[in-house]
């Protein structure tokens, strides 16, 4: 299992960004989709997706509109 994963962050836009790089990438697939849970405000959407481009695991999380869409990246570490 991969212990660091890089995880993007966007604005309501990340399950469109996964299935785009997954389309793109040989040897790809969408490993999961978190939605918020009903009574929650956003309701059925995406939080957070980890997919796999080649072999490499990747998050995207939709950060809200606070935190614009850009060149950086987080890391998540599974501890």
């Amino acid at each position: 299992m991969q212990k660091i994963t890089t995880c993007l962050w966007f604005d309501g836009r990340a399950e469109e960004a996964m299935n785009f790089y997954v389309s793109i990438f040989k040897n790809s697939k969408v490993l999961s989709v978190m939605r918020w849970p009903e009574g929650h405000a956003d309701a059925g959407k995406v939080l957070v997706t980890t997919f796999e481009l080649d072999g490499v695991q990747f998050q995207a999380l939709n950060g809200g509109p606070q935190f614009k869409h850009s060149e950086a990246m987080s890391q998540s570490i599974d501890c």
